[in-house]
């Protein structure tokens, strides 16, 4: 991988993009839905495996205070606290970095190789001792687990076109609700063989507590499923193990006839068949009122991700990407990473998604606690609280499929967004609106708020990573997304044991306002892309065709000086000397460019 100007891209050679020539509409759409069939049954389902199992291992210790965790190593209730606001204080710092990381050696070496090492540390929480071996201990997986989600995410949508990626994403993100229902059954059995009060002499003899088992095999079944990561992922549509020779073809040409259709998407997105006949030319519906343009096959490939940065050859930059593998899972470029940082929408979005997600990261690690503190029996043992945890966290899933579902259908993200945020302030209301007594109304509202924290996060990373056509890019950007986990650090303070006797009362007013706050920020996110939509079309509406290929194609088409907020924050922070030094032209790339139109 070069850092510099060029992409790594992996060729194609063996896929001769020329047979797909051959095929009828009638066996296109046939291998299309194969394909996509293939990756719902095989990819896609272990890929859900992995975050489940990276869920688990990042709550699990929830489960285990639940259990008398820090009570029989003679901890203070604070550890916990302490342990999780660190976990979450690393993870969130390094989410770029492991995401770059993830980016240049590739999703298939990165990921099962960290998970190995994350899995060894989940098992050995058996061996802590003291809070600092603790605090070590969840470091240690924070830094591991910091590039999993954007490298696997960003690896996700290089298989999947924009309008079929949301719904898989939620299946995929639906795993940190899974997560919370398969930790509460696992603990419940757990806690339920091997009680706590009374041990069973084979455990008195062992000198295993509940919660060490619970480590134990946590850790243990990441450690194996890891391994056959190594094995089970490829590295690109290439060398997909189960796809046939011409699956893979239509793998590849599926995904770039999407991009093509991302650089090209003016005005609302109309459905894209599922490969387009490369020996057709290419026509950019700009709008309505503007002259359509026509690009040949080779013109068009100047529209995938990586085709503007090399030389210009007369008159004409000349493209590789008709020779590179669009679902490569690995490359990554200097431009990549200044255009993802000098990006304002993904500082506003990382802003509204720390505050959206404060629910979710609170409860993913201290529902267990929640509801301990907000049933009022004294007699709940570890096994019945952890039972209790399920059907919040059912009711989370089911919702986030179901507005997913509803996304992907109508080509919608933002307004479902609004919806999900607008379930969970009902649920945050109720609850600290009824008596504190009123258990089991509480508990009913806890459940309606945890169906609505899980819509957010998913949908917000599902518009990034529609509207972010390079690889390289969405996968820092996913990694910058990831900072949004820093709502687990504000998480961890907030629902302190110390705020246990009032049932949490006052942290839930902190998470309404939060959460309120970002749905109004999200409401107004809408309204800027819209007008930043509007504004490019007032623009490229001047220009003539010849402009509008060279925008499209290359990105230089005639300069724009814009006067705006982000303008200025530009010139505060020199981010013009900053691309300067290192050395990065002043091309528009992907969603930068005047000719793209940013879905909604």
């Amino acid at each position: 991988m070069n850092c510099g100007s060029d992409i790594e891209l992996e060729s194609t050679s063996p896929m001769d993009r020329d047979s797909i020539r051959h095929f009828d509409d009638e066996e296109i759409a046939r291998l299309s839905k194969r394909v996509v069939l293939k990756l719902d049954l095989i990819l896609l389902p272990f890929l859900c495996l992995l975050f489940l199992l990276n869920s688990l291992d990042k709550s699990n210790v929830g489960n285990a205070e639940s259990g008398h965790f820090t009570e029989d190593l003679g901890l203070p209730k604070s550890a916990l606290n302490v342990s999780v606001a660190w976990f979450f204080a690393v993870f969130v710092c390094l989410q770029p970095i492991g995401a770059f990381f993830g980016r240049k050696y590739g999703m298939v070496r990165w990921v099962p190789g960290t998970m190995t090492l994350w899995g060894v540390c989940t098992a050995l929480h058996i061996a802590v001792q003291s809070q600092t071996q603790l605090v070590t201990l969840r470091v240690l997986i924070a830094a591991l687990e910091a590039g999993f989600y954007p490298t696997t995410v960003s690896y996700l949508s290089l298989w999947y076109t924009r309008y079929e990626f949301g719904k898989r994403l939620a299946f995929f993100y639906g795993q940190a609700a899974l997560a919370g229902c398969f930790g509460g059954l696992l603990s419940w059995a757990v806690f339920s063989y091997f009680p706590h009060d009374d041990p069973t002499p084979h455990i008195t003899t062992a000198k295993w507590k509940s919660w060490e088992i619970l480590f134990l095999v946590e850790g243990t079944l990441t450690i194996v499923v890891a391994a056959v990561g190594f094995f089970w992922l490829p590295h690109s549509a290439n060398t997909a193990w189960f796809l046939t020779a011409d699956e893979r073809l239509v793998a590849e040409e599926r995904i770039r006839n999407d991009q093509i259709a991302a650089a090209t998407s003016w005005g609302e997105p109309k459905q894209q068949p599922a490969v387009i006949d490369t020996q057709e030319p290419r026509s950019l519906g700009l709008s309505d009122s503007r002259h359509s343009l026509t690009l040949e096959d080779e013109e068009a490939d100047y529209l995938l991700p990586g085709a503007e940065i090399g030389p210009e050859i007369s008159g004409r930059r000349q493209s590789h990407a008709s020779v590179a593998s669009v679902t490569a899972d690995s490359g990554i470029s200097r431009e990549d990473i200044f255009s993802a940082v000098a990006d304002w929408k993904v500082w506003y979005l990382l802003f509204c998604n720390i505050l959206s997600a404060i629910p979710a990261t609170a409860f993913a690690v201290f529902l267990p606690l929640v509801i301990k503190g907000i049933a009022g029996r004294e007699d709940l043992g570890p096994a019945a609280i952890n039972l209790l945890v399920v059907p919040p966290f059912l009711a989370g899933a089911i919702i986030l499929f179901v507005f997913t579902s509803w996304s992907d259908r109508r080509r919608i993200r933002l307004i479902p967004i609004l919806y999900g945020l607008a379930i969970l302030l009902a649920g945050l209301a109720a609850t600290v609106s009824l008596p504190t007594n009123a258990y089991k109304l509480r508990y009913f509202a806890l459940t309606t708020l945890l169906s609505g924290s899980f819509v957010a996060s998913p949908l917000t990373v599902t518009w990034l990573s529609n509207n972010i056509p390079q690889p390289g890019k969405r996968a820092i950007v996913l990694g910058i997304n990831g900072w949004g986990n820093f709502a687990g650090v504000i998480s961890s303070m907030l629902f302190a044991p110390k705020f246990e006797e009032g049932g949490y009362l006052i942290p839930f007013y902190v998470t309404l306002a939060c959460v309120l706050t970002a749905f109004i920020g999200y409401l107004a996110f809408r309204a800027l892309v819209v007008a930043e939509n509007q504004r490019r079309t007032r623009i490229v509406a001047n220009w003539d065709e010849e402009e509008i290929r060279r925008e499209a194609m290359f990105g230089d088409g005639a300069v724009v000086q814009d006067k705006n907020l982000w303008t200025v924050i530009t010139k505060i922070f020199r981010l013009d000397h900053l691309r300067e030094w290192a050395g990065i032209d002043r091309l528009r790339r992907g969603d930068e460019k005047l000719t793209f139109s940013y879905s909604l």
